[in-house]
């Protein structure tokens, strides 16, 4: 008997993870083990101290990505089975995947790779590319498109990440170029691959519902709670992990409210719109990821959540039709409005970060950090560690020295200025 059209995926789903699972279940067998702290108590101290410091952090985003993402996607009002079970089934799927091509690429050591909670956590950072991807065709492919694209991205986003952060030694705690910029532009770039030059009309059932709307604003503010937590964990202890925090807080405040206020302006009625705050809610937490950990001042960050609202929202309202009228680009969860306009904001400012940033009040290699530019050129030498090049002295012995004039010290005090 022929077996109907519509029980192909059915079948086809659970056999494509079978055989995965299984392939992945061989290769762990024959090759992962646990890391093993050495017998010494300073090292098992070490790891229990690590374990502690992280576990909170990672269990922070597990509840981000499992819950809080999965809710943000059931704005469909028929779809919400299939983006909670697809978003929970791709996590999965992708962290195990990343977990072997990293474990290979960089921790294939005397034929076995060492697995320990960092790894797990880096593998898990990588699965994150995909579950923004999917938003762009969220709906219009089947769970198998779905993990074949997860198949194909993982490598190509750990091949990404190595060019930006080891070769072009960019500084990207918070993943907003290698995570968020990357996971749009592929995403867009697999739906403009899938329907290719064909205007997607709109669908009967693409219309959210008062209910689908609210349980995805439900998502929204469980990713807002937590998203510092999946900013700051791989910052380094101490005062970059304290910085990292604050400025995503703040970051993410000035984005809810801006969100309101622009989503209201937009309006005729003066209404706010469900999707606008849904998604230019969490702007601000795109755009700080790639400085969150430099001493940028409060206001700064305050600054840079507020703008990446208003991306968001003028993106949502003129971009994003635009896209679809003139290069018929499909994108159903608006990611490029989220993650792409918001993450090059944030690049942006992580440069003019970079460029004023004083050397020792960053948290990540500071010697790539550095005042650059002419105009705010640092003092000479011999007028460092000198009150008289910014104070009226009147003690002759706190002056400059015989060896600099006065002339010296006004012209750079005048630079300074």
């Amino acid at each position: 008997m022929a077996v109907p059209p519509s029980t192909y995926p059915r079948r086809l789903l659970p056999l494509f993870l079978g055989l995965f699972q299984g392939a992945l279940l061989l290769f762990f067998a024959l090759f992962v083990t646990y890391d093993e702290p050495s017998a010494q108590a300073e090292d098992t101290n070490l790891v229990a101290n690590q374990v502690y410091s992280t576990f909170p952090f990672f269990q922070d985003i597990q509840v981000m990505l499992v819950v809080g993402l999965g809710l943000l996607l059931t704005f469909l009002p028929r779809y919400g089975f299939s983006a909670l079970t697809h978003n929970f089934l791709l996590l999965n799927f992708s962290t195990q995947w990343a977990l072997v091509l990293q474990g290979l690429l960089h921790h294939f050591h005397h034929g076995q790779i060492l697995l320990d909670l960092h790894k797990l956590l880096l593998s898990e950072f990588a699965a994150v590319t995909v579950l923004i991807s999917v938003g762009a065709i969220l709906g219009r492919a089947s769970p198998c498109q779905l993990l074949v694209m997860a198949t194909c991205e993982i490598p190509l986003y750990l091949a990404s990440e190595w060019v930006i952060v080891t070769c072009l030694g960019a500084l990207d705690v918070g993943g907003t170029i290698t995570i968020h910029i990357f996971s749009c532009y592929f995403g867009l770039g697999v739906s403009k691959a899938l329907f290719r030059a064909t205007q997607q009309p709109l669908h009967p059932k693409e219309t959210p519902t008062t209910s689908s709307d609210l349980m995805s604003l439900v998502g929204t503010l469980i990713l807002w709670v937590f998203w510092p937590s999946f900013v700051a964990v791989l910052c380094q202890p101490g005062d970059a992990q304290h910085r990292a925090i604050l400025n995503t807080l703040l970051a993410m405040s000035a984005s809810a409210i801006t969100t309101v206020v622009a989503s209201s302006l937009l309006d005729r009625d003066g209404k706010l719109s469900p999707g606008h705050l849904q998604n230019g809610s969490l702007a601000g937490g795109v755009a700080i990821g790639v400085l969150a950990d430099m001493a940028v001042p409060p206001a700064a960050a305050l600054a840079l959540g507020s703008l990446s609202a208003v991306l968001c929202i003028l993106g949502f309202r003129f971009l994003t039709p635009l896209l679809a009228r003139k290069l018929t680009l499909h994108d159903q969860c608006g990611i490029h409005n989220l993650h792409g306009l918001p993450g090059i904001l944030g690049a942006a400012a992580s440069v003019v970060a970079v460029l004023v940033a004083p050397k020792d009040t960053s948290g990540s290699h500071p010697s790539q950090l550095a005042l650059r530019l002419p105009c705010l050129a640092r003092p000479p030498e011999r007028l460092c560690f000198e009150d008289s090049l910014y104070f009226k002295i009147h003690d002759q012995a706190e002056s400059p020295g015989p060896d600099s004039s006065a002339e010296e010290g006004a012209l750079a005090l005048k630079e300074q200025v």
